[in-house]
């Protein structure tokens, strides 16, 4: 699974990009030069091997986090999961996770309230498990537009934050929401 989702984000991401307007600076196939460095990279981010970054991809942003105990549950959800952890970081994404995951529970009658740690856990995942048990693939469809509905907000704001950002929020809403 986590292999076609490289191969998408990749496809998405493209090539070495140095926007001015980026504060991660120099990219290629969507690492930025920091992450690169700091996982042994020493190049230049022109010449950043594809199996590189997808080395990267699968350590970082599926692995660390663990989304691939994720993937057996719910694999749209951990997919969804995975591409926000690229673009915002593990802990947001697992932040996104558990702060839809709460409002769903019912006041707490499905499964108790999670700490919005941003780890997905497994407290976070046995959530996970109880709400698609009770709502099933409808759930999950939901749950994904929950998730989606927490990411473009953050778009939004970061734009209005720091307008230089807005040269990349059309490409972040049409590319990673929904």
């Amino acid at each position: 699974m986590i292999e076609q989702q490289i191969d998408e984000l990749i496809a998405r991401e493209g090539g070495y990009v140095n926007h001015p307007a980026d504060r991660g600076g120099p990219t290629r196939w969507g690492i930025t030069e920091a992450v690169a460095r700091a996982h042994g990279y020493a190049g230049p981010m022109r010449e950043l091997p594809r199996v590189e970054a997808e080395a990267i991809y699968r350590r970082l942003y599926w692995l660390r986090p663990g989304y691939d105990r994720i993937a057996p549950i719910a694999p749209r959800i951990a997919a969804e999961l995975f591409d926000t952890a690229v673009n915002m970081g593990a802990g947001v994404a697992g932040g996104f996770l558990q702060r839809a995951l709460n409002p769903l529970n019912r006041n707490a009658r499905d499964y108790p309230d999670l700490a919005v740690d941003g780890q997905a856990g497994a407290k976070t995942r046995a959530a996970l498990s109880a709400f698609l048990k009770l709502r099933g693939a409808s759930g999950e469809g939901v749950l994904l537009t929950a998730l989606n509905a927490l990411q473009g907000e953050r778009y939004i704001r970061l734009a209005e934050q720091r307008p230089a950002n807005e040269a990349f929020v059309y490409g972040w809403l049409a590319a990673r929401v929904g």
